[in-house]
């Protein structure tokens, strides 16, 4: 009976020793760390889930601002609304269907528009001759402008170093602000610098050296044409040397040019050794010798022509290529392609008077003794002539050469003739090329 009772205990025991053999332990083990794993990841992704839910809730109340920042993983409990709003707080977006009179306000403000466009750019630009001759030579083709603008007077001044007779310049513009338009051409190793005070300051455009009588004067030419095209105000460009002075006022000058309808540029044949005499074969059969023309090289020009010299690609390269030496491209290149192109448009003489009867390759030069009342006068009605279609005894705007030894005589004395001035002042107006 005893051995019949201990049959079952030994059963069981030899069957638990059965179970518990290592590859079922490490069975059981897998199972048990598997379902442990399990049971993590689904609870903290039912964790986020309900986190999430809760933010995307939050995000959607309109008592929220649109621009709160995203809750850390760990948010610590948010404060109790107050009942009145905080200061601090923005304001709810205003619907889209109402004009907030604030923001048309700024918008106006910021608006760009044409500004940065039509904005010139310094006379020391960084720019090279390739550059600027491409810019410039761009033209809108709406004839009327956009906006309203007050036409200017661009006066360019080649010069060796400073304009020698700045302060009669400088009592020459005085209170007509807006009205003109200043650039100097001087030699690259000029460095002087002018007072903030003077017309003249910053007013220097990116030179190179010229020589009297080279094709590099063509090119100086060229260069100050073309930085002052880069301003859409200025209608008319005028040509002057540091020697130039004004024989009117600033008034009559201005509404000579800007009322005028034709180019002042001298052009004209002239048979002999210092006219044709200078033609070089090799520019046939672009140029001919019954084209080639002469004429002084102190012009006046509307903003039409300018454009067109700045752009020609025609003849310059011609005159580059073969008015060297004895040719004097500055007497020659702009009587020829004015002569060819555009000779209907020309007065056909120059607005700056100089006196050749001495002789010689230079024209006469005036010192303090020769500035007299009497002999401005004589300047400011030396002959008649024709100006738009009429009559006129204006036929000269400058003159030259006067040195600076005469600079006295001429701030004491050019007021006392300059009597001759228009009595409005230009309005306004929509800029027409």
């Amino acid at each position: 009976m005893k051995s019949q009772n201990q049959n079952p205990l030994a059963t069981a025991i030899n069957l638990f020793g059965s179970r518990w053999h290592p590859l079922h332990l490490f069975s059981c083990f897998f199972f048990f760390a598997f379902g442990l794993s399990f049971g993590i990841i689904l609870s903290s992704n039912l964790k986020n889930f309900s986190l999430n839910l809760q933010v995307n809730q939050l995000s959607a109340s309109p008592s929220m601002s649109s621009s709160a920042p995203e809750p850390s993983p760990c948010p610590s409990p948010s404060p109790s609304p107050s009942p009145s709003p905080s200061p601090l707080v923005s304001p709810p977006p205003t619907s889209t269907n109402q004009s907030n009179p604030a923001n048309e306000t700024s918008k106006a403000s910021s608006r760009v528009g044409l500004s940065e466009y039509l904005k010139p750019p310094s006379a020391q630009h960084d720019m090279d001759d390739e550059e600027l001759l491409w810019r410039a030579s761009m033209v809108p083709q709406i004839r009327e402008f956009p906006f309203k603008t007050v036409p200017k007077v661009a006066f360019m001044f080649l010069t060796k170093g400073p304009v020698s007779l700045a302060p009669l310049w400088e009592l020459f513009f005085k209170g007509h602000e807006g009205l003109y338009s200043i650039y100097v051409h001087s030699n690259p190793s000029f460095n002087e610098t002018e007072p903030e005070s003077s017309v003249f300051h910053d007013r220097r455009i990116p030179s190179k050296e010229v020589q009297w009588g080279k094709f590099n004067m063509i090119e100086a030419e060229r260069r100050l044409l073309a930085n002052a095209l880069l301003d859409f105000s200025n209608h008319h460009f005028v040509l002057l040397s540091e020697s130039c002075i004004p024989l009117f006022n600033f008034s009559t000058i201005y509404s000579y040019l800007i009322n005028s309808t034709q180019n002042y540029v001298q052009t004209y044949d002239l048979p002999g050794p210092v006219g044709r005499g200078r033609y070089k074969q090799q520019m046939s059969p672009t140029i001919t010798i019954e084209q080639w023309r002469k004429g002084s090289q102190w012009f006046a020009m509307d903003r039409d022509l300018a454009t067109e010299v700045i752009s020609d690609q025609t003849y310059y390269p011609i005159f580059r290529k073969h008015c060297k030496s004895s040719c004097y491209a500055d007497e020659h290149y702009l009587p020829t392609f004015v002569g060819i192109k555009f000779w209907e448009r020309s007065a056909n003489r120059s607005l700056t008077w100089v006196d050749w009867s001495r002789g010689g390759p230079h024209p006469a030069r005036f010192m303090r003794s020769d500035v007299t009342i009497e002999s401005l006068k004589w300047l400011r009605s030396e002959s008649g002539c024709e100006n738009n279609g009429k009559s006129t005894d204006i036929c000269f705007l400058f003159a030259r050469k006067f040195m600076p030894s005469a600079l006295d005589r001429l701030l004491r004395f050019s007021p006392k003739v300059s009597s001759k001035q228009r009595k409005r002042r230009p309005r306004s107006r929509s800029a027409q090329s």
